[in-house]
């Protein structure tokens, strides 16, 4: 005999109830391909691409920018580069001097940047190594154990540090001076508003009251020369957790060539409003960021930027590239189309055999 239900006549079944959606009975649309649907579709994709990739490229070129490695730059004195210097000595700094020419004037806005090569801030462990209440001003005596092992100064005394991880501790360090031979002045540079907004007004906060107070107990990261609340000397709101440089390179790149945005041209002086002009100019570098352990490069950029922001002509060329694919793809199939299918008028002579046998 049937199990039945408790209560009931009816026998228990497995058969899923008479829906739409358990009897997959449910309207549905799939498209058909034909050549009338595909072939439009490829002109169509190639039409649009070829000019938007034009316009990226054209956007992109008419970026103006000074690119210099000043990786092996030696000081005044001296046979060793400054790389020599530091990666004997470190902690200690270097300063050389380049000079380079500005070929064409740079209009508009233009912005300094440096630049890493074969620096992977994209590592798991690297990106991981912060303490995201740190920087949100929460300060605890013991650190998130994702910052190991530049967490604390020395495992024994469990001194804390602010802000601790391998993101921090890595920070640039070095400084640049821009001076113009031709018009005898130094180039103002700004160092505000160089950061993400967002990362300035939610992600990064210093603790209430004095910074210098709140940080007792604390300790700078092993590979600073500075204090936190020492980091720009000219403007104290621009200290801590909120120091722009700090904040710019607490966003890791996702790739192992990168460049960060380090200053702003101030372009409310009067030699400056129109931007940088054509001619001599002096950059002077206090070297004390070493990277010729890992292999690594340094650069000094100039650039000006458009609607689309800095100089990138990959996206243009991929633009063309995709398109140019999809119209060669286009032609191919409608030639093909036309010369290989099959004509209706076979078909039509075409009936259905008859059930009875001749």
């Amino acid at each position: 005999m049937p199990e039945t239900v408790d209560g009931a006549d009816m026998p228990k079944s497995k058969r899923p109830s008479d829906s739409a959606f358990k009897q997959q009975r449910l309207p549905a649309w799939q498209p058909v391909l034909t050549a009338g649907t595909v072939l439009p579709a490829f002109f169509l994709i190639g039409i649009l691409f070829i000019p938007i990739g034009a316009l990226l490229l054209i956007s992109s070129n008419s970026i103006n920018e000074f690119v210099y490695d000043y990786t092996q730059c030696k000081p005044d004195s001296g046979n060793q580069t400054c790389a020599e210097i530091i990666s004997s000595s470190p902690g200690t700094t270097c300063k050389c001097t380049i000079m380079f020419e500005l070929e064409k004037d740079f209009l508009g806005k233009v912005y300094m940047y440096y630049g890493l090569t074969n620096y992977y801030q994209n590592h798991r462990r690297y990106v991981k190594s912060r303490d995201d209440d740190q920087l949100l001003g929460r300060l605890s005596s013991i650190p998130s154990s994702d910052c190991a092992p530049f967490a604390y100064v020395d495992d024994e005394e469990r001194i804390p540090i602010a802000p601790c991880g391998a993101i921090a501790n890595s920070l640039f360090s070095d400084k640049f001076e821009l001076h113009s031979v031709d018009r005898d002045t130094p180039v103002p540079l700004l160092q505000t508003e160089i950061a993400w907004p967002s990362d300035r007004e939610i992600k990064f906060r210093n603790p209430d009251g004095d910074l210098k107070e709140a940080l007792r107990g604390f300790s700078r990261p092993k590979a600073w020369t500075r204090e936190l609340w020492e980091l720009d000397p000219s403007n104290k709101e621009n200290n801590g957790f909120q120091n722009e440089d700090l904040i710019v390179w607490m966003r890791t790149a996702a790739l192992p060539t990168f460049r960060k945005l380090h200053r702003r041209i101030d372009h409310s002086h009067e030699n400056f409003i129109e931007g940088l002009a054509k001619g001599n100019y002096t950059l002077t570098v206090m070297y004390s960021y070493s990277v010729i352990e890992f292999d690594g490069t340094k650069k000094f950029i100039l650039s000006t930027t458009s609607l689309l922001g800095g100089k990138n002509p990959f996206l243009g060329f991929a633009y063309i590239v995709v398109g140019s694919v999809c119209l060669l793809l286009g032609i191919v199939l409608l030639i093909i189309h036309l010369k290989c299918s099959k004509s209706n008028g076979g078909i039509s002579s075409v009936h259905q055999r008859s059930t009875a046998r001749p």
